[in-house]
């Protein structure tokens, strides 16, 4: 929200410096994010005259002007600019000026062989718009050799605060100088509003078939006016905090909505067809908007439209067929009051971001729907002339003023901070909130304040405007002693595998909880969708935490990454619960290139087993007891992925992506992927048997099995491992073969199995009888030793 010290001082009568008022507005929550002066950049340009403009000798697009600055002899500048004259007056820049604009320093050159000792200046030159189809022409009394800023009145600072959602009232320069008078800096000046007489019925009847959505319609017909270029006043004040004058009617609406925060609209009644009504957008309508898009409309949308079609969509932004223009000579002023909820959302579902919009989703004051049509009407007689006709008011204007009881004493219970009675009262009633004092006061909240719903928030209101600065800093009491620890299991879980996953080369990613539905579609849709999303593309919770690290890994190689290695923690929003979860990502190069290992290599679902291994062993997880089963979810690869399950319990999905869904996520290469589900881990035990290394050396027989295809090689290591379990310590996979010598259908599996003894060393009978049993426990898989 930006307003000029001038603009605010129409409401607020203060001596205050600019330092003192940004600190009130912090004070009062209203951040200041920045303070401008144009004087300050601009200060150097000056007014000067043109006293002879003759073609240049060498280029006909260009003049050599002869002009009078102020200070003595007439400069010499050469000008492109197709209104330049003898005899006008513009705003000029001597050599060493920094022009804004241009983002360039003046200094003395010959352009096409003829000296120029400066510049004669356009508006976008110097910041002020975008015009730039001549200099700028000043009027005849414009005074030669005075600071451009001083005669034109800009010398006036620009704030721009951060306006929170609950102030709405502040979107209003109104508001903004109620607060400030609030905390001292001034007094607010008291505004009356004339009622404006109707001199003729207003000929174009308005009504309302969605009360729901615009509860209130106010309008009335000005007829006769002259729309041209608003006043100076008026531009520079629009131009000051951003806005571009287009024309005196267009004008006054915007100047309206930044000074009392209250959004109009005007009609041009020429091209309407009949009245206006409020209603339902109907399927199949749309409307060309004043920003040049068309916008495809639903039955869920409040518009204004005519007998034949859609003219503006209600709240949000006005149609372009009906605006108005230098041929305009009747209007229509609209001033209606819109509900927030549907206001945000139809603005989510058509992306409009508007100045309306963010007023009156946040919430305009209803009772300011008469008030601000006959500030608009007024205006428009004032600077375009012409004469109104009687006001017509459809719908019912709500009115949400209300009474809160308040206790002053829960200032110091809430707050801890002792604030007089007699202060808390002064300070609501300069706020604008009746008070009627008692055993429990009886605080009256205007139609404005649409945030203040309870005694907790007059609190606040009494505490901010006292001072926050001022709430003192109370430590929380603390028992004797050494703290006990304050972490969860979970969150102790969750440092453990953030170290664990960061020594092993990977980089923590902090992605959104909410997705694009689509994005949510690839990985099993969205069990919960938010009413209120930031925006359309952020609509559903992610059923997994995989979409957003495939984004991330999709921006990170679009910017030359040629390898991606991410993790990230947090919860999976599924139908049942919020679910705990680790996710690992892996992309682009698994390694790269190198003389000793050959060509780069792409990750593949072992990388993915031997990252959720590590990770679950270093969660105290039994990984010698996992085992792999196919994955029920379609976004795994067929064949390159598994789940690592404990009984019946899933504690681990990994593999690689399926390719369907990587290209969905424009991620290039195959994409190694873990889950690690962390409230299906076991609990960790905390007893810990000291490890006595046997003083006898292991050995290892090597076995191969000829065994069908379609036996998981885990099934067959598992069985070697249980032949014998208090000699066998390990088995181990080492070779796969087919081929010539395999009959087909067959695999060979070769296993090496370390025998290792506790109290002696194994006799050779003893070895036979342990690789008997081997080859009776893979043999009851159908597996035989290979001759």
């Amino acid at each position: 929200m930006k307003f000029t010290l001038s603009w605010l001082k129409d409401h607020l009568d203060t001596s205050a410096s600019v330092d003192e008022i940004a600190a009130a507005l912090t004070g009062c929550g209203l951040e200041v994010e920045g303070i401008e002066n144009p004087a300050e950049r601009l200060s150097a340009f000056t007014i000067a005259h043109v006293l002879t403009a003759e073609r240049h000798p060498q280029a006909d697009k260009l003049q050599v002007l002869s002009v009078d600055t102020g200070s003595g002899e007439p400069m010499q500048v050469v000008c492109g600019a197709p209104n330049a004259r003898a005899g006008m007056k513009g705003v000029f820049g001597a050599p060493g000026t920094y022009v804004p604009g241009s983002g360039i320093t003046l200094k003395v050159a010959a352009i096409r062989g003829v000296e120029s000792k400066g510049m004669m200046c356009s508006m976008r030159e110097l910041e002020l718009s975008d015009e730039h189809d001549g200099i700028i022409a000043l009027p005849d009394d414009a005074p030669v050799g005075a600071r451009y800023v001083d005669w034109a009145g800009m010398n006036d600072p620009v704030f721009d605060i951060a306006i929170t959602p609950n102030r709405q009232e502040c979107l209003g320069i109104l508001g903004i100088a109620r607060d400030l008078a609030a905390a001292g800096i001034g007094t607010l000046k008291a505004r009356s509003i004339a009622p404006v007489a109707g001199t003729f019925p207003m000929p174009r009847p308005i009504t309302i078939e969605d009360a729901e959505g615009c509860p209130a319609f106010a309008g009335r017909v000005v007829r006769g006016v002259t729309n041209g270029p608003s006043p100076d006043w008026l531009q520079r004040r629009l131009r000051a905090v951003g806005l571009r004058p287009i024309s005196a009617l267009v004008d006054i609406t915007n100047f309206l909505s930044i000074d009392s925060g209250r959004p109009l609209h005007v009609y041009d009644v020429a091209k309407l067809n009949g009245g206006l009504t409020a209603r339902r957008a109907r399927a199949g309508e749309s409307v060309l908007a004043l920003n040049g898009k068309t916008y495809a409309l639903d039955e869920s949308m409040t518009v204004i439209a005519d007998d034949a079609e859609v003219h503006d969509i209600g709240g949000i932004m006005g149609g372009e067929h009906s605006g108005c223009s230098e041929t305009t000579t009747d209007v229509l002023i609209e001033s209606a009051y819109f509900t927030p909820e549907r206001i945000g959302t139809s603005g989510r579902a058509l992306g409009i971001n508007s100045d309306a919009r963010a007023r009156f989703e946040r919430g305009v004051d209803p009772l300011f729907v008469v008030p601000g049509l006959e500030l608009a009407t007024q205006m428009v007689l004032d600077l375009c002339g012409g004469e109104a006709s009687e006001m017509v008011v459809a719908g019912q204007i709500p009115d949400p003023s209300r009474s809160i009881a308040y206790r002053p004493s829960r200032v110091l219970g809430l707050a801890g901070l002792d604030v007089a009675e007699d202060e808390q009262a002064a300070i609501l009633t300069r706020l604008g909130f009746g008070v009627t004092k008692g055993d429990v006061w009886q605080v009256s909240v205007q139609s404005w304040r649409r945030d203040v719903d309870g005694e907790a928030d007059l609190v606040e209101e009494v505490v901010r405007i006292h001072g926050l600065d001022k709430v003192p800093a109370t430590p929380l009491p603390r028992a004797e002693g050494v703290a006990a620890p304050t972490a969860t299991p979970l969150q102790r879980t969750q440092r453990r595998l953030r170290r664990v996953l960061a020594s092993r080369g990977h980089d923590e990613a902090i992605t959104w909880s909410f997705l694009p539905p689509a994005e949510a579609d690839a990985f099993g849709g969205a069990a919960f969708n938010l009413a209120n999303p930031i925006s359309a593309d952020m609509a559903a919770m992610r059923p997994s935490l995989l979409p957003g690290l495939l984004s991330a890994a999709a921006r990170n190689m679009d910017r030359g990454a040629s390898s991606v290695r991410l993790f990230e923690l947090g919860q999976r929003y599924l139908a049942d619960a919020e679910r705990p979860t680790a996710a690992i990502l892996l992309a682009g190069e698994a390694r790269g290139r190198d003389w000793r290992s050959g060509p780069a290599t792409k990750p593949d679902a072992y990388d993915a087993k031997a990252e959720a291994l590590a990770a679950l062993a270093a969660l105290g997880a039994p990984v010698q007891r996992l085992q792999v089963v196919a994955p029920a979810d379609g976004w795994w690869h067929p064949g390159r992925a598994g789940r690592l399950v404990l009984g019946k319990v899933a504690l681990a999905d990994f593999g690689i992506i399926h390719p369907r869904t990587s290209a969905q996520f424009d991620v290039k290469g195959p994409v190694a992927a873990v889950e690690l589900y962390l409230d299906a881990l076991p609990p960790r035990s905390r007893k810990r048997e000291a490890w006595a290394p046997s003083p006898l050396l292991p050995l290892s027989r090597d076995f191969a099995f000829v065994v069908d295809e379609s036996l998981p090689a885990d099934s067959l290591l598992r069985a070697v491992a249980g032949a014998d379990k208090a000699l066998i310590a390990g088995v181990s996979l080492f070779d796969r073969y087919s081929g010539p010598g395999i009959e087909p259908g067959k695999l060979s599996l070769a296993v090496e199995v370390t025998l290792q003894p506790t109290t002696a060393t194994l006799t050779e009978a003893e070895i036979e009888a342990v690789s008997a049993k081997v080859i009776a426990a893979a043999g009851k898989l159908g597996a035989s030793l290979r001759g």
